[in-house]
């Protein structure tokens, strides 16, 4: 379902503006301390725009009372986020089924642990986000390469070759939907029908849904759990609004089930699953999904829009060899790189060289060789000169 507010008139929507460099060079975090200062970071998603004012407003009362103790036991996350979840995307969520913990990779761990053994295999659909992999090893499975298929100019899942997995014993899915780093979003028949398999071979699906405030408007969007009522015996979400808000810092994130049998194993997890939740990060989150946010998000996604095509307009002039589909979703480009002869990881000439920082293809897995991933939530004209830098290797 389309959110209401993006039925709005987006030209009457001016584009969020990201901060000058100056004053994000100030910043302490992974994007800003990583390289040196001649270095454009355009790698982890970390965004370059200000807090939403009411998450500003929120943390900074919480810091002028010295509030930085431990998480309530209720600290009104799942309000939020139920709320959220219905004006967002029409999904209605009992609030009774959401837990939360430090942060969405966490919450994918402590998930797998109680609904795998030791050894049993987990299916993952490459190009993937890298921590993917290791998260499964963490909670004692086996990766299982499933990659998406390239069809007609569009990706989307292998759902022959995920049953495939599943029969040959594989006893999950873990899903990116969103998907990162491709912006796909799937659609409601195939997250469907990705459920009637995992049912039928009695295996589960975890849904990372971070990305999924970020989906364009025009693009139908449908949270797994939503998608069917085999989704709803068989998954379970965990997302979290430090992606599309840019709180990653701030450890806060939630788990979402929609049948007894799910939020049975969601309640068996140990207390320190959700002892593990930030209070700032909680506090951030409420104020994020509350309405009085939705208008910089609106802004925000005005600005990607931007952004996603002005990427595609100076990679075909400045580097025409690049082949980049525009991401449905998130602020994260895939391009491909290979006809530029740059060997299978390119983005460490272009780092060594050019001096921008580029998420490195083949950490997603063997498709992404000869692959790049683009941070798209900065300002136009910092997009602009890294693609400039990047096109003068060529000669």
């Amino acid at each position: 379902m389309v959110a209401p507010l993006d039925r709005l008139d987006r030209v009457t929507i001016a584009p969020l503006q990201a901060l000058p460099l100056d004053q994000l060079r100030r910043r302490s975090s992974t994007k800003w301390r990583t390289y040196p200062d001649d270095v454009l970071p355009l790698f982890v998603a970390e965004t370059d725009f200000p807090l939403a004012d009411p998450i500003a407003a929120r943390l900074r009362e919480a810091v002028e009372l010295g509030d930085t103790g431990y998480t309530p036991p209720e600290p009104g996350l799942g309000d939020a986020f139920v709320a959220y979840a219905h004006r967002r995307f029409g999904w209605t969520v009992d609030p009774a089924r959401v837990r939360w913990t430090c942060d969405v990779m966490m919450g994918v761990v402590e998930v797998l642990r109680a609904v795998i053994s030791p050894g049993d295999r987990v299916i993952v659909t490459p190009p993937v986000y890298p921590p993917f992999y290791d998260c499964i090893e963490e909670a004692g499975g086996v990766v299982e390469r499933v990659p998406l298929r390239d069809v007609d100019g569009a990706w989307e899942l292998d759902l022959v070759g995920i049953e495939r997995a599943l029969a040959e014993g594989a006893r999950a899915v873990l899903l990116c939907n969103p998907h990162n780093p491709t912006g796909t979003v799937h659609s409601r028949a195939a997250l469907a029908r990705l459920a009637e398999i995992a049912l039928a071979h009695g295996a589960v699906v975890v849904s990372d849904e971070i990305h999924a405030p970020l989906v364009q408007p025009g693009i139908a969007y449908t949270p797994f759990l939503d998608a069917s009522p085999a989704a709803e015996e068989v998954g379970f979400t965990v997302t979290s609004a430090s992606k599309a808000y840019n709180l990653a810092g701030l450890k806060c994130a939630v788990m979402v089930t929609a049948s007894e049998r799910t939020a049975a194993v969601v309640r068996s997890l140990p207390v320190e699953v959700e002892w593990r939740t930030g209070l700032f990060g909680a506090m951030a989150a409420i104020a994020a999904w509350d309405p009085a946010s939705d208008a910089w998000l609106e802004a925000l996604l005005v600005a990607l829009d931007r952004n996603r095509r002005l990427l595609g307009e100076l990679l075909a002039e400045h580097v025409p060899e690049a082949r980049y589909r525009m991401p449905q979703a998130g602020y994260l480009a895939w391009v491909d790189l290979s006809d530029l002869g740059w060997g299978d990881d390119p983005a460490r000439r272009i780092l060594r060289e050019a001096k921008v920082a580029l998420n490195r293809g083949p950490t997603f897995g063997d498709e992404g060789l000869g692959h790049v991933r683009f941070n798209l939530g900065c300002a136009p004209g910092v997009l602009t000169e890294a693609v400039h830098r990047i096109a003068a290797l060529r000669s």
